[in-house]
């Protein structure tokens, strides 16, 4: 059954079949492992994943796909597939007692930063997760403190994950042809959190106040919320930009801030 990619979906189906090889070589799958994919489409990373005998739970948002993966995965009685938002589904359900999910799927782009957090916030249940992202949101993911490309995005997620890129995946990879460069990432949900923060919605405010206007330095940033005293105080300089801040002093910044 032909299934015509989606626009409002954000479909771009992955044909290629030395990324796919590329892709489950650098997961290392163990049969009987738990596996949850969101967005399997046509199943391309589906199949696979299946032969490598886990156990899979598939989230899939457009029903005609669901009717398309029904029909060609039938036989496979490990597979669940879910008609759901993967934005609104409750990953925590799937998980064992006692056993961690794996995490992959290729995000359509105009969800795939709302719906990491979503998983984030089940990160207890969760070993790991492999994503197929844009390039420029893999490399805000895993950069560093004076990069360019070094924001909210990175700060963030590297404090509930280790976060590493694989490799990159050319738009002739899709069908159809996306007009960017992807890549796969892979996020481990840290076992314990790297810095002390007192309360995340603290952090995310100081974080997204700092990040907002980017060409300003700390003290002008951040001065409707702390102190140039208090920044010198904790031994950063008020000079700073955000984007020379580290984790662990957007941290100590956020542990100053009286309640919201």
């Amino acid at each position: 059954m032909a299934h015509t990619p989606r626009k409002r979906f954000g479909q771009n189906f992955l044909h290629d079949h030395n990324i796919i090889y590329n892709i489950i070589s650098s997961i290392q799958a163990i049969p009987d492992q738990h596996w949850v994919e969101i967005g399997p489409g046509q199943g391309a990373l589906t199949e696979p994943l299946l032969n490598e005998k886990v156990r899979l739970d598939v989230v899939e948002l457009d029903r005609d796909l669901v009717v398309l993966l029904r029909e060609k995965f039938k036989h496979y009685p490990k597979l669940q597939i879910h008609s759901a938002d993967a934005l609104k589904f409750d990953f925590s359900a799937l998980a064992d007692e006692g056993k961690k999910l794996r995490i992959i799927g290729n995000l359509p782009y105009n969800i795939s930063t709302p719906l990491m957090f979503h998983l984030l916030d089940n990160a207890y249940c969760i070993e790991d997760m492999h994503f197929m992202l844009q390039k420029e949101v893999v490399d805000r993911i895993c950069a560093s403190p004076g990069s360019k490309k070094y924001g909210r995005l990175s700060v963030m997620m590297q404090y509930f994950c280790e976060t590493e890129m694989l490799f990159e995946v050319p738009p002739e990879s899709f069908d159809p042809a996306p007009q960017v460069t992807s890549a796969i990432v892979r996020l481990v949900p840290h076992l314990q959190p790297p810095v002390v923060v007192n309360d995340m919605a603290k952090l995310n405010r100081v974080v997204t106040q700092a990040f907002s206007q980017r060409r300003k330095t700390l003290r002008n940033s951040l001065k409707k919320l702390i102190a140039e005293e208090e920044i010198v105080a904790l031994g950063i300089n008020p000079i700073l930009r955000a984007e020379s801040i580290t984790l662990a002093e957007f941290a100590s910044l956020s542990n100053l801030l009286q309640d919201l």
